[in-house]
């Protein structure tokens, strides 16, 4: 639901009275103030009345404010990739791998409708609390979403995308712009900057640097379409171009740009570097000699708006003339055009929308029920599932209570987040769940301590530390508030506990900590700030032995420890502790939040495999085990120093479960309980022994703040499962080309040869699903023409449940490899039918030729309706004869 669904731009009946006589007056405001004028002509006048100087300087992604005509300080750089980023509180829907599950373009749009209002509630926030303007992550244009094509599974940052699908991915990318800017020809909701242009997806360790010699096949047949469908059908105001080289010249400085975006594509926004990126022409790729030349470069290939401070090179470039000024001006003109289109000249009624538009009511059922669409059932037999309202359950996993792994990555901060093992607790009644941690993610990583090792006071059965919050920076006089926090995990980013103000309190934790084996530990904080910032406050007592303080460490520095009596020391930023045995020990923590780091975890590493026994004892006491197990983003993801057993710079080495995890399910199905396991991650596990062994398998994506509650409500059945796999799940990487490889031979479902886990498209149900014979609107059409396909889709189960049609196309020369042509997801009661129409444009009646030339070719096609691929389900076809051939613009 849009806030402002139908209401259309109203101009301030001052403004209007100056503009009608601003033809008759002297003193007649500047033509960028004349709302008369067209966004253009406005935007060409305020850059005229610019210095060379402060024109470099609004070409960054940190533009400063320009008092002397009126111009606020505006950031560029924001995120909302499923939800509204790094801002504060927001609603935190399922990573976007886990909406392209969904299958939905109706639920995208709604998703990103209710994006924009946030987005727009924390503008006007920051407005308030300052006048002169906004700084990152509050502004109202975005960059997002990621369309590149999830290629290869290794690749970290495939959560941020919509799969390895072309059209899916295209489709998708649509209704999310069409949401984020809305439909007002004159305000944008939001800009929507679609990324990462063109043929960008890792390796994340050489993403600087590395070229790509991409075939024209390949790059018109994969890496373009969800492009152009962004650009021509979406009219996304903003790009972002990409880190790599295409063909030896950076996509920053690439033809490309001119050439296919707003040549062929007609292209009117601007396009914004990655961050850095026009620094790498210097320093990665090292093809201009200097910041002058790569700024001169960058302009001149169409790139408006740098994130980063290299356009200071542009007035020593003019100077040396290396670029023009005009040319400039025509790169910022873009820029103001869109802030105009914004309303951030002039106001908007978008001024109105309030804070507590943020996490809504309509909010936070839309981030349910996004969750409940996204999820995948994999594997189910037996019928194991559904799970029985009087079964004991015991709940294991590192991610069963591990926050980041709701959250994925570019999030906002969840105001109320239900973690799986809460949502169990509170379908089954906590009395019937019993939890255990069981492992962490992986060997050598530290993890947040759980809540089955902490306890507020001596003699207590209450689990966690007693949280005593001040509204000072000193811990002084009565808390404000106390509570009991079950495990020490928080992000805090631009936000604070309910009745408090960011970067104004400080939190005194206190309690026992009881390891479950004798042994050493690593005890450690989770700490990071900006560079130009202090560690955190942080300092850590046990047994009032001060072992974490942030006094010696430096800036991004994991942590430090200052000892008295040689039970730990400091080594590499880590703090060994040694537990003699069992014995609760006193533990207390202050944190003083003055500024806005991410501290948010008591943290430890424990011996290999002491938190085993506990989850074996859940299990043994158990009716049923649900492990949710998987990755997190600590471990996948964009650009990270992660070197665990497996990963390596955010991207990963193997795709089977981390040994650690696995460990933990061979000890708990020795058990013999039947094991669900639900995976939380971005990208595909594939494990061969948990195919074998698990009873079923759900993935559950990073599903958002409402994760517990989504997941107990698919568990139990109240939510039959009808999410579809965006991705193909591959028998391991060894089947896979290297990661590097660009070419699309043997890679996602159009192109693989080989067996897999589950093919992209897989998804199973509670109920059943049955197809009568499809129509078409006209069986035979000339070269160019679009039809309809119709099907009748019955439930022919017992329980209400979604399914998603999926059309597939087999062309002429290619009969034994059908693509996705159009989908379409449905909801149907127990016993119903519903007509489903899909249309078949010409676009997805193409075929590429070895030249890159798109044409629809004469021939018959055939036309498959089922709820998958058709070879792995029962699939309804048809026949199509095309007459003649057609050649699709660029």
């Amino acid at each position: 639901m849009s806030f402002f669904a139908s209401t259309s731009l109203t101009i301030p009946l001052a403004c209007v009275l100056l503009c009608a006589s601003a033809g008759s007056r002297a003193d007649a405001p500047p033509a960028f103030r004349n709302t008369a004028l067209a966004p253009e002509e406005r935007a060409r006048d305020l850059v005229s009345r610019m210095t060379l100087q402060e024109k470099a300087e609004q070409m960054q992604d940190n533009a400063p404010a320009i008092e002397r005509i009126g111009l606020k300080r505006y950031g560029w750089w924001n995120e909302v990739l499923h939800g509204v980023a790094r801002a504060g509180n927001a609603t935190v829907f399922p990573q976007a791998i886990g909406l392209a599950a969904t299958w939905d373009t109706v639920l995208m749009q709604q998703i990103a409708d209710a994006i924009a209002i946030e987005g727009r509630a924390n503008y006007n926030a920051a407005l308030k609390r300052d006048s002169k303007g906004t700084s990152r992550y509050f502004g109202v244009n975005y960059w997002t979403p990621n369309i590149n094509i999830f290629r290869d599974p290794r690749w970290g940052r495939g959560q941020e995308t919509y799969g390895e699908d072309p059209l899916l991915a295209g489709q998708l990318g649509v209704a999310f712009i069409r949401g984020i800017q809305g439909d007002d020809p004159r305000l944008f909701k939001g800009i929507a900057t679609p990324k990462h242009f063109v043929v960008h997806s890792g390796p994340e360790p050489q993403r600087h640097s590395f070229n790509v010699n991409v075939s024209p096949f390949d790059l018109e047949d994969t890496y373009l379409p969800a492009f152009r469908n962004a650009i021509v059908d979406a009219r996304a105001h903003s790009l972002m171009c990409a880190y790599n080289a295409v063909d030896g010249i950076p996509m920053c400085a690439s033809p490309l740009m001119r050439d296919r975006l707003r040549g062929d594509w007609g292209f009117k926004g601007f396009v914004v570097s990655d961050c850095d990126s026009v620094g790498d022409l210097v320093t990665g790729h090292k093809t201009s000699p200097d910041i002058a030349h790569a700024s001169a470069t960058a302009v001149r290939a169409g790139t408006d708006l740098d994130c980063g401070r290299t356009y200071l090179g542009l007035p020593p470039a003019v100077e040396r003339g290396l670029i023009k000024e005009s040319e400039i001006d025509t790169a910022l003109t873009r820029l103001m055009v869109a802030r105009i289109r914004m309303g951030l000249i002039d106001g908007s009624p978008l001024d109105a929308v309030p804070q507590d538009a943020i996490n809504s009511s309509a909010h936070r059922a839309l981030a349910l029920s996004a969750a409940e669409k996204a999820m995948v059932l994999l594997k189910n037999k037996g019928g194991v599932l559904p799970l029985s309202g009087s079964a004991r359950i015991a709940v294991i996993g590192p991610n069963a209570a591990l926050l980041q792994s709701l959250e994925g990555n570019y999030n906002g901060t969840m105001v109320s987040p239900s973690l799986p093992v809460d949502g169990l607790r509170a379908a089954f009644g906590a009395q019937q769940v019993s939890y255990a941690a069981g492992a962490p993610l992986a060997d050598g990583m530290r993890m947040p301590i759980p809540e089955t090792y902490l306890r507020v006071a001596p003699g207590s059965e209450e689990r966690g530390l007693r949280g005593e919050y001040f509204d000072n920076l000193t811990f002084s006089g009565t808390p404000r508030l106390t509570r009991t926090d079950p495990v020490i995990n928080f992000n805090f980013q631009h936000s604070a506990p309910p009745g408090f103000t960011p970067g104004k309190f400080s939190v005194r934790w206190s309690g026992l900590i009881t390891p479950p084996t004798p042994g050493t530990y690593e005890i450690g904080f989770r700490m990071t700030a900006r560079k130009d910032r202090p560690i955190p406050n942080i300092k850590v007592w046990i047994d009032d032995e001060l072992v974490v303080t942030p006094e010696l460490a430096g800036i991004n520095a994991a942590n430090t420890a200052v000892c008295s009596a040689g039970n730990c020391e400091q080594k590499s930023n880590k703090i060994t502790f040694n537990f003699a045995d069992t014995t609760p020990r006193r533990v207390r923590i202050e944190y003083v939040r003055s500024m806005d780091d991410r501290a948010s975890a008591l943290e430890w590493v424990t011996p290999t495999d002491a938190l085993v026994a506990p989850a074996v004892a859940a299990a043994t006491g158990s009716d049923v085990v649900v492990a949710f197990v998987g990755l997190s983003p600590d471990l996948e993801g964009e650009s990270m120093k992660v070197d665990y057993p497996g990963f390596r710079g955010g991207d990963r080495i193997t795709l089977a479960l981390p040994e650690a995890q696995r460990r933990m399910l061979e000890a708990v199905k020795a058990t013999g309980k039947p094991l669900v396991v639900v995976y939380l991650t971005g990208g595909a596990i594939s494990d061969p022994w948990v195919e074998a062994n698990a009873d079923a398998l759900l993935q559950a994506w990073y599903p958002g703040e409402a994760a517990g509650t989504a997941l107990a409500r698919v568990l139990t059945g109240k939510v039959s499962p009808g999410g579809r796999l965006p991705y193909t799940v591959y028998r391991s990487e060894a089947d896979l080309p290297p990661f590097a490889d660009y070419a699309m031979t043997n890679r996602t479902y159009r192109y693989f040869k080989g067996p897999v886990l589950h093919p992209f498209g897989h998804g199973l149900s509670y109920t059943s699903f049955a197809y009568g014979k499809p129509t078409l609107s006209a069986s035979r059409i000339k070269a160019g023409q679009a039809l309809t396909a119709k099907v009748t889709v019955h439930n022919t189960g017992a329980r209400d449940g979604d399914e998603v049609v999926q059309l597939y196309l087999s062309k002429p020369g290619d009969t034994a490899n059908p693509v996705l042509a159009g989908f379409r997801r449905i909801h149907l009661k127990a016993g119903a039918s519903q007509a489903v129409t899909i249309g078949l444009d010409a676009r997805a009646q193409s075929q590429v030729d070895p030249q890159g030339v798109r044409k629809v070719r004469p021939g018959a096609y055939k036309l498959y309706l089922g709820g998958g691929q058709p070879a792995f389900v029962k699939s309804a076809a048809a026949t199509l004869h095309v007459a003649g051939q057609a050649v699709l613009p660029k």
